[in-house]
């Protein structure tokens, strides 16, 4: 017997009501959380492998990931550092068992002011998943929103068929370049900009639709669709389900597993709140922006200035705890 559309809508929660309009991501490296709410994509960064490498349950996968960096040789920093990129590869390549998307993973935070070496590392790490028998259409490598890897990006695409992952996007310029230089997806942050504005304004508390993050992206969204690119708009970094719930309707939205048991617990009627079609109607004006004129409009936005440098800080510091536990096992 069939179930009339409204019964359903009573029954489902909002995180099955939300995968009718909106591709949902994980944002974990935690292999059961990904079994439990079953995303359709997975996304990774440094502080997640942390966070994930230091769980008793993964060991074996830190070991392998030793084992391999001992194998190559060289001096002691090149061991680690192969043992990081294939720790990384590891994770993904277990990953991508559990959904049936693409999983994403970051070049280190370190190079990001460095083109070429983006460049270099994330063809890298598509080679460790080659070996692994993954093909580069299952990965999305992320990189730093700057100009140097938004540019590297670019050439990922139209070089070597690489899919790229722009992330810690936080300004609108950064949107704009982006789907200027032809990446496969964004990932501009929510809950970041949130952060920013309640620690540096008067206002502690906001309504989601009055969010600063959400409007970050809902204004993005718009630009894209009006103009027809083809990048996709992945909302990313949540503080609370009200966020994700203004952004329904956004292309993707990746989502730490604390929010998806939120969501999946949760039986309210969830509404659209983005559309191509509203979006194709709003009066944005279409801007071009070479180097100087990003770096210019990029700029006047002190938030995303903040948060940007702040965020490579962060990635880059956990990049560092994660090699410096590596150092232990490769020095054994």
């Amino acid at each position: 017997m069939s179930v009339s559309p409204v019964k359903r809508q009573k029954m489902e929660s909002v995180l099955d009501q939300l995968k009718h309009h909106t591709t949902v991501v994980a944002d974990t490296g935690d292999f059961n959380a990904i079994d439990e709410y079953k995303p359709l994509d997975a996304t990774t960064n440094p502080s997640l492998i942390l966070a994930a490498a230091q769980m008793p349950a993964y060991q074996e996968l830190v070991d392998d990931a030793v084992a391999y960096g001992k194998k190559l040789g060289g001096s002691e920093e090149e061991q680690i550092k192969n043992a990081s990129d294939k720790l990384f590869v590891l994770f993904g390549a277990e990953i991508l068992k559990r959904i049936p998307g693409r999983v994403s993973t970051e070049v280190d935070a370190r190079l990001s002011f460095d083109k070429e070496g983006m460049i270099q590392r994330a063809r890298r790490l598509i080679d460790l998943y080659k070996e692994a028998g993954i093909g580069k259409d299952r990965i999305l490598i992320k990189l730093s929103s700057t100009w140097e890897g938004i540019q590297a990006g670019k050439v990922l695409e139209a070089e070597y068929g690489i899919h790229c992952n722009m992330t810690l996007l936080f300004s609108f310029a950064q949107a704009v370049a982006c789907a200027e230089a032809g990446v496969t997806l964004i990932s501009p942050f929510v809950g970041r900009i949130l952060d920013w504005y309640v620690a540096n304004g008067d206002k502690k508390t906001y309504e989601p639709s009055e969010d600063p993050g959400v409007k970050s992206v809902t204004k993005i969204y718009n630009y894209y669709k009006k103009f027809g690119y083809k990048t996709i708009v992945m909302g990313a970094s949540f503080r609370n389900t009200g966020e994700i719930k203004a952004l329904t309707g956004c292309d993707y939205l990746t989502i730490s597993p604390k929010l998806l048991a939120e969501l999946s617990k949760e039986h309210v009627k969830l509404t659209p709140m983005l559309s191509v079609k509203e979006a194709q109607a709003c009066d944005l004006e279409k801007i071009h922006l070479d180097e100087k004129a990003f770096r210019w409009h990029h700029n006047e936005d002190q938030m995303a200035v903040e948060k940007l440098s702040d965020g490579i800080r962060k990635f880059a510091a956990d990049a560092i705890k994660l090699e410096t536990m590596l150092k232990v096992d490769v020095m054994s």
